[in-house]
């Protein structure tokens, strides 16, 4: 199980101006559990793959951030900066395949109104070795089309409800994975992250958190 050290919470909670909230997911399919350090401070340890961290406050600024194996701090995975602007919810995303072809991909949550009955929905696509594809319902329609590796599609608004939804390759009804019973919430926001890989072990599948913009606030 992954955890957080006291004193990060120490350090970030004692002074919450220009604060943001920030959570970790680990969505590189070959690599072990991770270490994530801010500014040379364990921030998140032990996450593994398909984790998610809880939302933790930051406050804004520049930051150096890397990224261990878990228990091993020497040799860092990724070694890199990071700016956090005020007030605002991300995702940092550690994508790749393998140890060494790793990067951080920020992934912002705006905050949103929603309609009476209605849930803000997107798609981010993170499987490394994916091409290019669509995300379609069975009757056709398409929600997102054409989404790339690291691609972060917008928010659109749709019904609550119970969803089933296709993958495919871009422009084909080809399906490479098929998510039925997808349950979403009025006045929520969500992101269908694809993780894994085509055709490889561990296999392409979907996770679909609650996103932080459903219920921070500043």
């Amino acid at each position: 199980m992954f955890s957080y050290p006291f004193d990060y919470y120490y350090e970030y909670y004692r002074n919450d101006a220009m604060k943001s909230f920030m959570r970790l997911l680990h969505s590189a399919p070959k690599c072990p559990a991770i270490d994530i350090y801010i500014n040379d401070k364990p921030w998140v340890t032990n996450i593994k793959y398909k984790d998610f961290s809880e939302y933790l406050p930051i406050r804004s600024g520049n930051y150096n951030v890397k990224v261990y194996a878990a228990g091993k701090k020497i040799n860092p995975f990724i070694d890199t900066s990071l700016f956090i602007p005020p007030n605002e919810i991300y995702t940092i995303a550690i994508i790749g395949k393998t140890p060494d072809n790793l990067s951080i991909l920020p992934i912002k949550e705006p905050l949103l109104e929603t309609k009476e009955g209605k849930l803000g929905l997107r798609f981010a696509q993170l499987s490394p070795n994916a091409p290019n594809v669509d995300v379609v319902l069975p009757n056709g329609d398409v929600l997102f089309k054409d989404v790339a590796f690291k691609d972060i599609k917008d928010y659109i608004e749709v019904p609550s409800g119970i969803y089933t939804v296709e993958i495919r390759l871009t422009g084909t009804d080809t399906v490479i994975l098929y998510v039925p019973n997808i349950h979403l919430k009025p006045k929520r926001f969500y992101t269908i992250y694809s993780v894994g890989l085509v055709g490889g072990i561990p296999p392409l599948q979907v996770l679909i958190p609650l996103d932080g913009n459903s219920y921070i606030e500043f």
